[in-house]
């Protein structure tokens, strides 16, 4: 327990919030038990907002639907919003725009 103190004193000033975080995803484990790594991490897992992640993550990709399909490339977008955010956006943008193939003359009669 005494390496859980140390790492938050080293972290600076932010050692009060390091403390807490602490103390919440070692809440209800012994260190030195054999499953003490499962039990944090699952403390840990438990303390992220799912919720938030979910709406974020679905503006995320409607955003880049719509470039996707401002680009000609309307399942690129979402794909790369999906897996990467708004990193994704730029990506997509950085990439050329589909440009519409050039139709041959008709013929004559």
């Amino acid at each position: 327990m005494r390496w859980c103190w140390r790492a938050a004193e080293a972290a600076g000033g932010r050692g009060d919030v390091v403390h807490e975080l602490l103390n919440r995803a070692l809440q209800g484990v012994d260190p030195d038990a054999p499953g003490a790594f499962w039990s944090v991490f699952l403390n840990l897992w438990a303390m992220v907002p799912w919720a938030a992640l979910f709406w974020w993550n679905l503006l995320f990709v409607a955003v880049g639907a719509l470039l996707g399909w401002w680009r000609g490339r309307l399942w690129e977008g979402i794909a790369w919003a999906w897996v990467l955010g708004p990193i994704g956006w730029i990506v997509l943008w950085l990439r050329t725009r589909v440009r519409a193939r050039p139709v041959p003359p008709p013929l004559p009669r």
